[in-house]
């Protein structure tokens, strides 16, 4: 099926991108380490970038996570249903999702990018508008929503095809 296809990419390059994120966080904090002990002159610049790529390690993280299902839950009432009344609760689940961030993440989150560029609001050591640093905010609501509304027509087809074995 094409958006199977089409779930796989989203789920490659959000990791790969997550993984790059990762990697250029750990570089700073090291540099940050290396540069305030061992030379005696701490870094500003990648302190602060080491902030920045935390927020979007966190938001991209937590992206995927919602493609892989691993979000945080408390299956004590899904643990009693039957197998159709889970997915049920799975589509109700990921409706909610779908309402959060795109009522929460994503038009926060403009609100925010727009208020910060309309100020022109800067980092203070690199200098760059943080309105760019915000734009993290749409972008994994956007793949969240992506992803839950994935898994809603993936539960509905099941709860139509019951006989089918799932992928």
């Amino acid at each position: 099926m094409i958006f199977d296809r089409i779930k796989w990419v989203v789920d490659r390059i959000i990791a790969t991108f997550s993984i790059l994120v990762m990697v250029a966080l750990v570089v700073c904090v090291v540099w940050q380490v290396f540069s305030r002990y061992v030379l005696g002159q701490p870094s500003t610049m990648t302190d602060e970038l080491a902030r920045f790529l935390m927020i979007w390690v966190g938001l991209l993280g937590a992206a995927y996570t919602v493609g892989a299902q691993r979000h945080l839950s408390i299956d004590i009432l899904a643990l009693s249903l039957s197998e159709r009344k889970k997915q049920v609760l799975n589509i109700l689940i990921n409706l909610f999702i779908f309402l959060f961030a795109g009522g929460v993440i994503i038009s926060g989150g403009l609100k925010l990018i727009e208020k910060t560029l309309a100020t022109a609001q800067v980092s203070a050591a690199m200098q760059i508008p943080v309105g760019y640093v915000y734009f993290v905010l749409p972008l994994s609501g956007a793949v969240m929503m992506f992803y839950s509304l994935w898994f809603i027509a993936h539960d509905i087809h099941r709860l139509r095809h019951p006989d089918e074995v799932a992928p």
